[in-house]
């Protein structure tokens, strides 16, 4: 073998692996940098106060909340409606009131087979 072919690592590898680090280094400090930079931008954009344009009323988002967690909850159940009550806590009886106050539609929760026999019926 030829000298020029033998690999001797205690050459390269020190400055090398100095030089790896720094880069590395030099990438991470770039990167917490940006993050840093991208939180503080995000922070600033927090303490700006809008004008309110229009009136929030506390029963209205409730109102609103409340029906994406019963549908949320006749989803899950696929249209049980006692299961949908279970999960949100609430009787039976709560539920069916707020279904009707909020005319929440129950014929897309049905199953597959009871809307064909729904369909057959009619």
């Amino acid at each position: 073998m030829s000298s020029q072919m033998v690999w001797r690592p205690h050459e390269f590898s020190i400055a090398d692996t100095m030089t790896n680090n720094q880069v590395i280094l030099d990438n991470r400090l770039s990167t917490l940098r940006n993050v840093a930079l991208t939180l503080l931008r995000e922070v600033e954009s927090l303490s700006v106060t809008e004008p309110v344009r229009h009136r929030v009323r506390l029963h209205d988002e409730v109102q609103r909340f409340e029906i994406e967690l019963i549908n949320s909850a006749l989803s899950r159940s696929r249209g049980n409606q006692t299961q949908a009550a279970q999960i949100l806590g609430v009787k039976l009886t709560t539920l069916n009131s707020k279904i009707k106050r909020y005319k929440i539609p129950l014929d897309e929760y049905a199953a597959p087979n009871e809307t064909a026999l729904c369909e057959n019926a009619a």
